[in-house]
């Protein structure tokens, strides 16, 4: 039996989702740091980025010479598993431990698969992090919250694609950045930018310099953190033209966050909606049009419609 739209969204209002969200955001960036040092750079950084599978989260393939591996958090069975292309597969249970066991147990795995590879073991963009070898405090780990959050992940990817079909221009995937451990898409003007100005923590200024170097407006899904309590979505714009902030969106439940300079929409009114899809679109689109209508963009050469499902708009 289908579930409706609004069935699919999990509430996650009830749950815990800071320790074990935060044990999973550092091992996401063990994986995303091995993938890091052994991928070609690829335009804003995208070559790094994880993506949503059919069981949790993961790296793709990354290439190593005459074959490549997978790195996957298999979130249904609570285990992550490197996997290569000669066949051979590597598990490591996730449950509640530290970081320096995790850390260490995937370094002998990858050893195992004759897979060598030197990372930075410092957590990027994390306030008060410690490298992932002394970081031996027995971390939370519940594999339900873990799912939940993946589900919540799940329905805010089908509509971020949604969205993304909307936008002819350059555009990122939707995918997830395991230095802020968001779901992002992001769509550029095609103008240059005036340089960022860098200063996120453990990241080389140089990263968003080239991450930003023109015009963005970028959405994503984040569970939060500081002043924000709790999931949500965001919308921001770099450079943010003038009267950005003020400028009115949707759904009610949004609002622009002066600190961040970014505007909010709770994950929980999104859930709790009648129609949770359009509350959402409402928005990306409104958001972005905050950005793109007073920055000027072009906007009957890079928009279109929404994506048709098997065949061409």
């Amino acid at each position: 039996m289908s579930r409706s739209k609004r069935d699919a969204w999990p509430d996650l209002s009830l749950l815990d989702l800071s320790p074990t969200l935060a044990t999973l955001h550092l091992w996401s960036q063990v994986a995303g740091k091995i993938r890091l040092a052994l991928t070609p750079w690829i335009n804003q950084s995208w070559q790094v980025t994880l993506y949503l599978s059919a069981r949790g989260l993961t790296t793709g393939l990354i290439p190593l010479g005459d074959r490549a591996f997978e790195f996957e958090f298999d979130l249904l069975d609570d285990r992550a598993v490197i996997r290569d292309t000669d066949g051979s597969a590597e598990t490591i249970e996730l449950v509640p431990r530290s970081v320096a066991s995790f850390y260490a147990e995937v370094l002998a795995a990858l050893k195992r698969l004759g897979i060598e590879v030197h990372i930075d073991a410092m957590p990027c963009e994390i306030e008060g992090a410690v490298p992932f070898h002394k970081d031996k405090v027995k971390r939370a780990y519940d594999g339900d919250v873990a799912r939940s959050y993946w589900r919540a992940l799940l329905q805010a990817h089908r509509v971020m694609q949604v969205f993304r079909t909307r936008f002819r221009g350059k555009c990122s995937p939707v995918h997830l950045f395991w230095g802020a451990f968001d779901l992002a898409v992001t769509r550029f003007s095609g103008r240059s930018a005036p340089p960022h100005p860098g200063g996120a923590i453990n990241m080389p200024d140089d990263v968003a310099r080239e991450a930003y170097c023109q015009e963005v407006s970028s959405a994503g899904f984040w569970p939060g953190g500081g002043p924000v309590t709790g999931p949500a979505f965001y919308s921001y714009a770099y450079a943010a033209p003038e009267g950005f902030g003020q400028y009115q969106v949707s759904p009610e439940a949004a609002y622009f966050d002066t600190t961040l300079g970014e505007f909010l929409l709770p994950y929980d009114a999104v859930q709790a909606a009648d129609d949770p899809d359009d509350t959402l679109l409402s928005f990306l689109q409104t958001t972005y049009e905050a950005a793109v209508n007073l920055a000027r963009w072009d906007r009957e050469q890079l928009e279109g419609l929404t994506g048709p499902i098997g065949h061409p708009p």
